[in-house]
């Protein structure tokens, strides 16, 4: 697939989604939202760059702390949607640009922090977007990414790639945390924490945010009930389908 329609299928993707993620409890809240709140009131004056913001959580989140943020995303519809929320929040402290995370459209050295929630397992290239994040970091500038996260062990990743797969289109991958800090040395920066979490995911508005289709939902329900044993007790697997994923917060610095 190329770099260009896998893009399109992510915009394509959500969309029309965008709503649904601005009233989605797993996106409007949790202990990352909480622990980004607490880490970015250490930046005041700082100028945030929040890539794939989606309905903007953490971008809100960030305005409340910091001077001035952008937040960053491929759709539009996303965007519509940050603008009036924010509008309704009464935050005036943020600005909207659309574009990948693999060309970031702006200069070198722009911010001071760059943030990113639960999209990089949508991006089609992390090492690429990472290098850029690089460019646009000022010297010492703070990186801080929040995923979903793979567990690293060839049995578990499979079957968390699979599901998310089937529920949406446009997944990439979940990345373990030795692929992110591999990732995040590649790019040239520094890590300085890595904290992971469990993230209870309630099936029947998992499936129903992505609008996946009927069939595929089936699918994903047939693949639940055949895991083995060791993998529905690690995801806490669930009659109804429901499941419980890793988290990984990742903080890093580029060289001064």
């Amino acid at each position: 697939m190329t770099t260009h329609s896998h893009h399109d299928n992510v915009e394509k993707q959500f969309g029309s989604q965008a709503n649904a993620y601005l009233t989605s409890t797993v996106h409007a809240s949790g202990r990352d939202l909480q622990r980004l709140a607490e880490r970015l009131s250490s930046f005041p004056h700082a100028s945030v760059l929040d890539m794939g913001c989606g309905a903007g959580h953490a971008s809100f989140i960030a305005a409340q702390n910091v001077k001035q943020v952008v937040a960053y995303d491929l759709s539009s519809q996303m965007l519509e949607v940050v603008v009036q929320a924010a509008k309704e929040k009464g935050l005036e402290n943020i600005a909207t640009r659309q574009g990948y995370a693999e060309n970031l459209p702006f200069e070198d050295h722009a911010f001071d922090v760059v943030i990113s929630r639960y999209s990089a397992h949508h991006w089609h290239d992390v090492g690429l977007a990472l290098r850029e994040v690089n460019r646009v970091l000022k010297a010492g500038g703070v990186l801080i990414m929040m995923d979903v996260m793979s567990p690293g062990h060839p049995v578990r990743d499979i079957w968390l790639q699979a599901v998310e797969a089937l529920r949406d289109t446009s997944h990439v991958r979940n990345y373990s945390s030795g692929e992110w800090l591999s990732l995040v040395n590649d790019a040239n920066m520094i890590v300085d924490t890595l904290l992971t979490d469990r993230l209870p995911l309630e099936f029947s508005s998992w499936v129903a945010r992505m609008r996946t289709p009927a069939a595929l939902v089936e699918a994903i329900r047939l693949y639940q009930e055949s895991a083995s044993a060791e993998v529905k007790a690690y995801f806490a697997l669930q009659e109804d389908g429901s499941f419980t994923s890793d988290t990984i917060m990742v903080e890093a610095h580029k060289a001064a």
